[in-house]
Parts: C-alpha cells; sequence; structure tokens
C-alpha cells in the first residue's frame, strides 16, 4: 500500500487500529493477503475510510466476524479490509416497540445477550454466534433453523445506515415496524455481500421471549422415512419453528451420535402448547417408523447446523442447495451417491421445511480436483432440476477454478451490474467477488 493513504488510515483511526504485515495472517482469503486492515469507531470514520480507499484506487473488503469470508470469488488484489469490530453496541432498545437499532459490528451472541436483559430476541440466527456479526448476518442474508418459522434477515429489517462505495452516508427504512411509505431500500443491501456498500447500523423487529422451547430429534432407518416424516409434519397442526434433517454420516457427530438418518424438530411458546406438541410429533412420526425421541439442548441444536463439516475431517468443498422443500431428502439421497460413484464421501444438513441443504464433501486425495468437481456439478445440476440453485459456500482455489462459485443469474445480472454502477462507481467494494462479477 502506498505510504500516503496508510498514513491518513492511522492518523483517522489510530496506529493501533490499523494492521499490516503479520497482522494480517487473520484476515487472509483464498490465499491472498490484504495491503492493511483499518478499524474505524464511528460511522464518520467508516465513511472517511471508504472515501479515502477509493481516492487510492484501493478495493475494500467489509469485515465483520469472517465466518463467511470464503464464500465467494477471490478477493482483489492488493486489498483493504475494513473491519467493523469497534462498532458493537446497542444503539436503541424500545421494548414496547419491538424495535432495537444495533451496530453492525455487534455480535448475535451479544446481541441476543443484551436484548434478553429485557425479555427480548431477534429470531434470527448463524453458526458461530460469538464470531458472526449482525451487519455480517445482514450482508449475507445468513439464517438458521428458526427460518421455516420466522423468516430471514429480509423479514426483520426494518431500518439501515450504509456508507456507499462513494463515501456517501444513505439512510433507509426506520425505526417503527409500521414503516411502509416509499422504496424498502434496506432489503437492496440484505444479501449484498457487501458489495454496495458497508452497512454500519441496523434497527430490526423483536419478539419477546418465548416462555418454553424444546428440540426433539427423531431417528429412522431410511433418509426417504425422514422425507415423509417431514411432510406429514408440515401437514400436520403443529406449529414447528424449525425442522432439520441431518443424514447419517453428519448425525453420528455433534450431540446425536448416532449413524442414522435423524429429523430434528424445534417448538417454542407457552410450556403446554410446547408439551403438547413434542408428544404429538413423537406420536406422528413412531407411525412412520421413527423411534428413540430425544429431547436436545439449545447449544447442541444450533451447534449441528455445520455437523456435516465434521463428518470425515477436512472437507474438500461445501455446497448450499436451496429446492423445494418436497425434494430435499430426495436430493440428498441422490447427492450421496454421486459422491459415492467417484470415490467420494458426503455428510448432508439439511432446513427441510425451506428447502436449504448443505453439503460438505470428503476426498481421500484433495489434490485430485477431477471427481471433486464432477461430484459438485451433479450437486448443482441437481438443485436445478429441482427448481433450485446452488453456491460454492468453500473450496480451495484448485475446486473454485473448475466449478462456478455462483449460478449464472441470466438478465438479473444486468440489473445487478445497473445498481453496482449507481451506488460503487469506482468499483471498490468486493469488486468482482458476488454474482454476475460483481
Amino acid at each position: 500500500m502506498p505510504a500516503a493513504p496508510l498514513d491518513q488510515l492511522r492518523s483517522l483511526v489510530g496506529t493501533s487500529h490499523v494492521l499490516t504485515g503479520v497482522e494480517l495472517s487473520p484476515y487472509v482469503v483464498d490465499g491472498r493477503t490484504p495491503e492493511a486492515a483499518v478499524f474505524p469507531g464511528t460511522l464518520d470514520e467508516v465513511r472517511a475510510v471508504v472515501e479515502i480507499a477509493a481516492g487510492a484506487g484501493l478495493p475494500i473488503i467489509p469485515w465483520g466476524g469472517g465466518t463467511a469470508a470464503s464464500v465467494g470469488h477471490p478477493p482483489a488484489a492488493a486489498a483493504l479490509v475494513l473491519g467493523l469490530r469497534r462498532l458493537d453496541r446497542v444503539l436503541e432498545h424500545e421494548p414496547g416497540d419491538l424495535t432495537a437499532t444495533a451496530q453492525a459490528g455487534m455480535t448475535m451472541a451479544s446481541l441476543q445477550a443484551a436484548l434478553g436483559r429485557g425479555g427480548q430476541w431477534l429470531s434470527l440466527e448463524a453458526p458461530q454466534p460469538e464470531r458472526a456479526t449482525l451487519g455480517g448476518v445482514i450482508a449475507t442474508n445468513a439464517s438458521g433453523p428458526r427460518r421455516h418459522l420466522y423468516g430471514t434477515a429480509r423479514d426483520l429489517v426494518i431500518g439501515m445506515t450504509v456508507v456507499t462505495g462513494e463515501g456517501a452516508v444513505v439512510r433507509g427504512g426506520g425505526k417503527v415496524v409500521k414503516n411502509v411509505a416509499g422504496y424498502d431500500l434496506p432489503k437492496l443491501f440484505v444479501g449484498s455481500y457487501g458489495t454496495l456498500g458497508v452497512i454500519v447500523e441496523i434497527t430490526v423487529k423483536l419478539r419477546p421471549r418465548p416462555e418454553d422451547e424444546r428440540f426433539v430429534a427423531v431417528r429412522f432407518e431410511r433418509l426417504a422415512d425422514v422425507g415423509i416424516a417431514v411432510r406429514a409434519v408440515m401437514a400436520s397442526d403443529l406449529i414447528p419453528t424449525s425442522i432439520d434433517v441431518l443424514d447419517g454420516d453428519a448425525a453420528r457427530v455433534r450431540a446425536l451420535r448416532t449413524a442414522a438418518p435423524t429429523l430434528v424438530v424445534g417448538f417454542d411458546g407457552l410450556a403446554e402448547q410446547v408439551q403438547w406438541q413434542c408428544v404429538e410429533l413423537e406420536r406422528m412420526t413412531a407411525a412412520l417408523g421413527g423411534r428413540d425421541a430425544v429431547p436436545l439442548a439449545h447449544d447442541a441444536w444450533l451447534a449441528m447446523t455445520a455437523a456435516g463439516r465434521d463428518a470425515f475431517g477436512t472437507p474438500a468443498a461445501v455446497m448450499r442447495l436451496v429446492m423445494l422443500p418436497a425434494h430435499v431428502t430426495d436430493a440428498m439421497a441422490a447427492g450421496a451417491e454421486a459422491a459415492k460413484a467417484r470415490g467420494l464421501a458426503c455428510a448432508w444438513t439439511a432446513h427441510a421445511g425451506v428447502g436449504v441443504a448443505t453439503a460438505a464433501l470428503f476426498s481421500p486425495r484433495q489434490t485430485d480436483v477431477e471427481p471433486i468437481a464432477a461430484t459438485l456439478e451433479a450437486w448443482r445440476a441437481s438443485a436445478h432440476a429441482s427448481g433450485g440453485h446452488a453456491t460454492l459456500e468453500w473450496a480451495p482455489l484448485a475446486v473454485k477454478a473448475r466449478v462456478p462459485v455462483w449460478d449464472d443469474p441470466g438478465a438479473a445480472g444486468r440489473v445487478m451490474r445497473r445498481i453496482k454502477e449507481q451506488l460503487d462507481p469506482k468499483n471498490v467494494l468486493n469488486p468482482g467477488r458476488f454474482l454476475a462479477g460483481i
């Protein structure tokens, strides 16, 4: 990095908040080390950092907790990491309105703890909540099992403050739930992976803490039977918060420690209602071949979202597939056969009620890219055949060179590029990492 912008950054945020050299090791992505990492402490400092970087032609990588840093094409060379970890406070909490405004660098665990002291919570979770930040979760549109009942970030964000690639501060939405006038600008930035602006503050809708919450795991002999049980639960009078499926290889790790395909269903609400639903779930699944229904602790349940990645050591690749819920277990079974035919192993987990599956692929020879790429292409074709799409969430560069990270956006890509040109005309925000080369 040229000395002049580096000196400007140090003068702006303080020398201790600008990292260079070996201090950058936590921010290496796809083997590429950034030129520096800067951590502003205010909205004005974020704006000034963007202006300095844009003026020097330095690509910017917005950085929350880094839990999704591997998603996307490799970052641009000579990039500047703009970290938000110092922006970690709840700015406003209005319990009567069920809303809160928090800074983007606040971790999900800290945010939920702060809201919990007022008897409320944000009905949105993400893997590694101790690391994942609110801004990162919004920027990647990340969600967990509870999206089955409570939706995703798009359903919960009502206001946002963003710094664009030109250093302009944009505020959209409001601080009340009934805020429907005009274009819903905040939703434009949800899931944009930091390519349109640096999210600095977010206002979200909250919910009261439920009186009771339980998770029940039921084992089955066959994955096909789990699929039948999922459809039965969705067609019943039950109101689950989550419906998750683990194949046998994913279920044998973490808390379950069984080699059987497993259905995990969550409920919350009044204690009596939750108790009735748990009993009814056990009765319903027993008639479909389910056995050994056991309760799960909250931490064990949340950890299962990443269970497949730990099944056989270090994965060769991880892919997320989105499809119609009715096709999930069939896709899991077909995906396992596709891997086995090429001498590979895999483990699958799925938020079956909403049709989102995550598959981890394992190879005894990770330098042999051909069977890995062929399996991933077969998985993507399966998602397309089911009316969905697929994203390569993690893979080494040799695999990314063979298998596209994102699906082809088609005509929507032209619209996305036009929006990018308007909000980031100098193309400094995460350039080239997202869909359509944005």
